[in-house]
């Protein structure tokens, strides 16, 4: 019951939370305030009542149109709210399941409390980027480079706090340089694909900030989480590009369907959700698979 009771409560605040990530997302990209003016329409400037601002019920209820106006105001806030709050409570049922379901002498909670508000900021990350490069092609710097920064410090963090590893000598200094060596080398596998391509193509074809994705998602789940995600990434783009090219309108441009860009980085966080969500599942079966 408390498990239930507590992933309930994460989710609502998912929500809540994926409510303000939706006006950091529309105020972001124009330079603005994300705490003043109020909560308003993006088209007839109507601001907003209080229950026209509770998260995913409202866009139901006004059937996501303006009370106002009746502009359109899009499947991006109700996704955004939904995500956010699923992710949240995913997170806070695997962490109640695992404190709950041990005596107390058997789980270090610190351990469990830090893994989970680091897994809800991660999740919250790597939602408001594959929207900003969804809507934008944006994945600023002062989102992935802090981000790189915090999952290098809460991953090590945890590490030290997890006393049911062997401690050996200098243990946690090497578990360090190899977590910064994985952020390394996952920037470098995109910035070598990149200089590829454009030394093939004469023409940039992936950006800087995709290498910057890269390395937050090693940081956060490891050079193979990061690898698995890549993966995951680079499947799911090349399905929404065959989907594309499916597409009539793209087809009768022949020059604009080559020049097209897709959001790599948006596939890289859909990716990372997936490899931090069933990553081990993963992989163990592809090594069963593979006979591993």
């Amino acid at each position: 019951m408390i498990s239930i009771l507590g992933t309930i409560f994460a989710g609502l605040l998912g929500l809540a939370f994926g409510s303000f990530l939706n006006v950091c997302l529309s105020r972001w990209p124009e330079d603005e305030s994300v705490v003043k003016p109020r909560s308003h329409c993006r088209h007839c400037d109507h601001t907003l009542a209080w229950w026209e601002n509770v998260p995913l019920v409202s866009w139901l209820a006004l059937c996501g149109r303006c009370r106002s106006c009746g502009a359109w105001i899009g499947l991006r806030y109700p996704l955004v709210e939904l995500a956010v709050g699923a992710l949240w409570s995913a997170v806070a049922w695997q962490a109640l399941s695992t404190t709950l379901g041990h005596d107390r002498t058997s789980f270090d909670l610190p351990l469990v409390c830090a893994t989970a508000i680091g897994m809800m900021i991660f999740y919250w990350g790597l939602v408001a980027l594959a929207v900003l490069d969804a809507e934008n092609l944006w994945l600023p710097d002062w989102l992935t480079l802090p981000g790189i920064a915090l999952g290098f410090v809460l991953v090590n963090l945890q590490a030290y706090l997890d006393r049911s590893r062997v401690k050996i000598e200098m243990g946690q200094i090497l578990a360090a340089v190899s977590s910064a060596l994985g952020i390394v080398a996952a920037a470098g596998l995109v910035l070598m694909i990149r200089w590829a391509y454009t030394w093939i193509r004469h023409r940039e074809g992936i950006g800087l900030g995709d290498a910057k994705l890269m390395a937050l998602l090693a940081a956060w789940l490891g050079l193979p989480g990061a690898l698995l995600a890549f993966g995951l990434g680079v499947v799911l783009g090349a399905l929404v590009a065959l989907v594309l090219l499916a597409v009539p309108a793209p087809r009768a441009n022949q020059n604009g369907w080559a020049l097209r860009k897709l959001p790599l980085g948006t596939f890289l966080c859909v990716g990372g959700i997936m490899s931090a969500l069933w990553g081990d599942l993963i992989i163990g079966t592809y090594l069963r698979w593979g006979g591993f």
